[in-house]
């Protein structure tokens, strides 16, 4: 059976605790309420991007890269890096491609939401920070990466902390529909298909952003000054593009970039991951997401799994941050 995870527990450090590491480096909190906020973004050239990444903890220690989902931002992790930091880890959260401050270094590159970009994007980036292996983690699109980097690059990954499992995606099969009930959770993925859907995305980001937010978390009683900290990063120039593409060549609508297409073929043949992994899911998770058993052997490393109780939806950093931390601590030592 999973372990379960209830946020009403606390293995590691409490409120005041994460405050004082939050203010050592460099996370600010409202002096209204306890909204937290990253002080410092950095910016770095790295494979066909310029990154806005969070860089924080000792320079000389042990990486960890946290990867955000759609339509999220680095903010998932504002409350889960000062627990790590506090324990000596070096930690990184990108801005994915499409989010925030990252940019295309091309005016002429396509807009391209592919997995194998993405993926691609992550390693380009620990390259260009010269970091030669890395604890991975993420959910959403970020858990979609992450499974890459350990299932292609194991040598770049230590271990892995993976919301919803293995979600890596063999293209082909992804035309076959589903039962009805499955279907209609993926409706934003067919109205983006339509350029009625693109159009109503571009004018409506926030409100749609939000929609999905509340829906896939529905349990999560997150408030408006929360929202607004993430909603920003939606603000990106290329966001709208890089969304619709990515669901639309799920959906094999689109084409990606034939430089892709080697590492694509590799995904298709759906690679298993080899380093320890926890994977992770919320019990009031309202997206789309498979069940547990249906990819455990996709694991062929040491590995857990682990469901967070209490209401955790689509996005457990930022829902349930100190149990988020320690998974990661705890994959560390599998």
């Amino acid at each position: 059976m999973p372990a379960a995870f209830s946020p009403s527990r606390r293995w590691m450090i409490g409120a005041a605790a994460v405050g004082t590491a939050a203010v050592q480096f460099g996370v600010a909190r409202a002096e209204a309420g306890p909204i937290a906020r990253f002080t410092t973004v950095k910016q770095i050239q790295a494979g066909d991007l310029d990154v806005g990444y969070v860089d924080q903890g000792p320079a000389n220690g042990p990486v960890v890269l946290l990867l955000h989902g759609w339509p999220y931002d680095i903010h998932s992790y504002v409350d889960v890096a000062p627990l790590l930091t506090a324990k000596g880890y070096r930690v990184i959260i990108p801005h994915l491609r499409g989010f925030g401050t990252t940019r295309f270094l091309s005016a002429d590159a396509l807009r391209n939401g592919q997995q194998a970009a993405i993926a691609q994007d992550a390693i380009a980036l620990l390259d260009a920070l010269k970091i030669e292996r890395a604890i991975v983690a993420g959910y959403d699109w970020g858990a979609r990466t992450a499974a890459i980097l350990a299932a292609v690059w194991p040598e770049r990954c230590k271990a892995l902390v993976s919301v919803s499992g293995y979600l890596i995606l063999d293209r082909s099969t992804t035309g076959a529909p589903l039962p009805p009930k499955a279907e209609l959770q993926w409706w934003y993925q067919y109205y983006f298909s339509t350029a009625r859907g693109q159009a109503g995305y571009a004018k409506y980001t926030h409100d749609f952003a939000r929609l999905i937010w509340e829906t896939a978390s529905p349990k999560w009683r997150f408030d408006d000054a929360v929202f607004a900290r993430s909603a920003v990063a939606l603000d990106n120039p290329d966001h709208v593009a890089v969304s619709i593409h990515n669901y639309r060549w799920r959906l094999g609508l689109v084409e990606g970039e034939t430089k892709y297409d080697a590492l694509e073929r590799k995904l298709a043949a759906l690679p298993s991951v080899t380093i320890p992994t926890i994977t992770i899911e919320g019990d009031a998770n309202g997206a789309p997401h498979p069940e547990p058993a249906a990819y455990a052997k996709r694991f062929t490393g040491r590995y857990e799994h682990r469901l967070f109780t209490g209401g955790v939806g689509h996005n457990p950093p930022q829902e349930a941050p100190a149990e988020f931390a320690k998974a990661i601590f705890d994959v560390d030592r599998l």
